[in-house]
């Protein structure tokens, strides 16, 4: 981990005054679409203002595990290496059903704030899904978790009003099955969404694990151009008063 980044979380630790939370599941997803001269740029949005948590910031789409997600289980797998780094340590439930629900979460609200539907059409009538995933089955695509792959893994430090363990996942272009007009999801929690060179993402007003993200990513595209499932990717986390960065 970069200096400069642990005296950043550090500082904001000593800051705290909250009691200890346990983490929530949370993931987020990086469309990457690469163009003929091999720039790579990925979806990113503006946080509504209204909200509370990280007003303005400009993110990747996802959110929190919620337990309908853990219930869907009508999808395409993972690649076995991907699957197997998402077991890795896993805090809540130890299940496979957890572990689809990763990606499910960030698909789901891939849609719901971008509007953008990552799957693989199918004839399959009727499509049976589940909550959250209605508008799936209305158009006939199934989630496909095969063309996910791992990019980092976050857990927000102890002593902050809101903690999640997120899977920072990603998925070239070619996975989108559709999206809705206008550039938005029906939640409306994004505004201004974007398809953003990396530099141009680093521009915006991003959370300090963003940018973080966006190194690893930039790093990873130089060794690994086609985001090999057996690369290691980072994880990150507190430990004995200090943060730590491991491999998975």
């Amino acid at each position: 981990m970069s200096g400069s980044f642990e005296k950043r979380l550090a500082k904001d630790e000593q800051a705290g005054d909250h009691p200890y939370i346990r983490p929530k599941d949370a993931a987020t997803l990086l469309i990457l679409d690469r163009a003929r001269d091999g720039t790579v740029r990925l979806l990113m949005g503006r946080r509504h203002m209204r909200h509370t948590f990280m007003p303005g910031k400009f993110v990747f789409p996802g959110g929190r595990v919620d337990p309908s997600d853990s219930q869907i289980a009508n999808v395409l797998p993972y690649h076995p290496d991907v699957a197997a780094k998402l077991f890795k340590d896993l805090k809540n439930a130890k299940s496979e059903a957890r572990v689809r629900a990763l990606a499910l979460a960030a698909i789901r609200e891939t849609y719901e704030e971008a509007g953008v539907f990552i799957g693989r059409k199918t004839d399959a009538s009727p499509l049976r899904l589940g909550s959250g995933f209605e508008a799936f089955a209305e158009r006939g695509i199934q989630p496909d978790l095969g063309g996910v792959r791992m990019i980092a893994r976050a857990i927000t430090p102890p002593q902050r009003p809101r903690r999640f363990d997120t899977r920072f996942l990603a998925v070239w272009a070619d996975a989108v099955a559709d999206q809705l007009p206008g550039g938005h999801g029906p939640s409306g929690e994004l505004e201004d969404c974007a398809w953003l060179t990396l530099n141009e993402a680093r521009e915006k007003e991003l959370p300090m694990i963003t940018t973080k993200i966006l190194e690893d990513l930039e790093d990873r595209l130089e060794v690994d151009p086609d985001l090999t499932p057996t690369t290691p990717v980072p994880y990150y986390f507190y430990r004995n008063g200090g943060f730590v960065r491991e491999q998975i």
